[in-house]
């Protein structure tokens, strides 16, 4: 008699499944691949004493009162709004794209009512498909072409090693900007840290007594041994299934650390580098935890094609071999013994509130359907 549920990755889905089963009276048996828990959203203190996130920046925000509700249980927080600021035309400029960012880029008097005036005429003289085609074509016609070449061309030719052309519309659905002068990154309800950190909330979430978990260990070397009564699986896709269909292809990253002797490095938290120098961004996360230090740490990001998963790449070939894929899940998920959830096992783009929200949704199925 199977009296067990197996979750294979303890991220943020694997533990909020994990957590939400054994609330229900399931014993789970969590194996996770790292030497760490908390996935790509590990957090930890370097040899400075800074609190850096070992995978990079991972800022939470939510307009999901139940999922705020849910982590709120495991931690405090450290309420933060985030703020970016992008590297163009030698100026450090508001972004997402609002009335100030025009009017330092392009020397305008503009008012709040003029800005969506000033996009709709960018728009009317470029040139695109109409339905876009692809994700050159969605944010010209959002945005126009002045402000895609200088916000978005090269920034995704480093991001994603790919022109433009190749990705798909769905990348650029909904390009935010802003007519007022609100330079807040999100907008969410609910936004902020972990006041502990993110590793510390997830090892809250797990700490449970009927939750046991290994890790650095592989679960496809054990899991022959270790068929429990459902299997929730959060890891790449196509490896479950053996890459039957081809590989589906990630981004990742190299991130590069440096310490400063100095409060403070940049502005702000976040400053996007779209059209000079290799890298995409530079993070300082003390502006994110709140930490106080005469010293700060800031992480360069480095677009690699391979490394850890990081970014699911949205051309034609990867969704199909996905459609594929998610067609062997549907069989898998139909017989009751087995749920993918997350990033990795669903190849689709989340952020932190959505995977904890998909996490939720299916488990909760899963219980009441059992």
């Amino acid at each position: 008699m199977k009296n067990f549920c197996v979750v294979v990755g303890a991220g943020l889905a694997g533990a909020t499944a994990a957590r939400v089963l054994a609330e229900a009276g399931e014993r789970v048996f969590v194996v996770e691949k790292l030497k760490h828990i908390a996935g790509h959203a590990h957090d930890e203190f370097n040899e400075d004493g800074i609190l850096i996130h070992t995978y990079g920046p991972h800022i939470f925000h939510t307009k999901s009162e139940r999922v705020f509700r849910f982590l709120s249980k495991f931690t405090r927080w450290h309420y933060y709004q985030h703020k970016v600021l992008s590297y163009v035309d030698g100026m450090l400029v508001p972004f997402p794209i609002n009335r100030d960012t025009i009017a330092q880029l392009f020397g305008l008097e503009i008012s709040a009512n003029d800005v969506e005036k000033f996009l709709a005429q960018e728009v009317k003289y470029s040139d695109f498909r109409e339905p876009p085609e692809n994700f050159e074509d969605a944010v010209i016609s959002q945005v126009g072409r002045r402000l895609y070449e200088k916000f978005f061309m090269n920034y995704t030719r480093k991001q994603w090693n790919r022109d433009p052309k190749e990705l798909s519309a769905e990348v650029a659905k909904r390009i935010p900007t802003r007519s007022n002068r609100d330079s807040r990154y999100f907008s969410d309800q609910y936004q902020g840290l972990p006041k502990f950190g993110y590793t510390k909330m997830i090892e809250n979430i797990l700490d449970h007594p009927k939750i046991s978990v290994l890790t650095n260990c592989d679960y496809f070397e054990i899991a022959e041994e270790l068929k429990g009564k459902l299997i929730v699986y959060t890891g790449p896709l196509d490896e479950y299934f053996d890459d039957m269909y081809g590989d589906l292809e990630y981004r990742s990253l190299r991130l590069v650390f440096e310490t400063h002797e100095e409060e403070h490095y940049q502005p702000v938290a976040v400053v996007n580098y779209p059209n000079d120098y290799d890298w995409t961004r530079i993070t300082e996360y003390k502006y994110m935890t709140g930490q106080k230090s005469s010293k700060t740490t800031v992480c360069y990001e480095y677009p690699i094609d391979r490394g850890e998963p990081y970014y699911v790449v949205m051309t034609d070939e990867n969704m199909h071999r996905r459609e594929q894929y998610m067609k062997e899940v549907s069989k898998l998920e139909d017989t009751g013994e087995f749920l993918f959830v997350g990033r990795l096992a669903e190849y689709k783009y989340y952020n932190m509130d959505q995977v904890v929200a998909r996490a939720l949704e299916k488990v909760l199925k899963w219980l009441k359907e059992a």
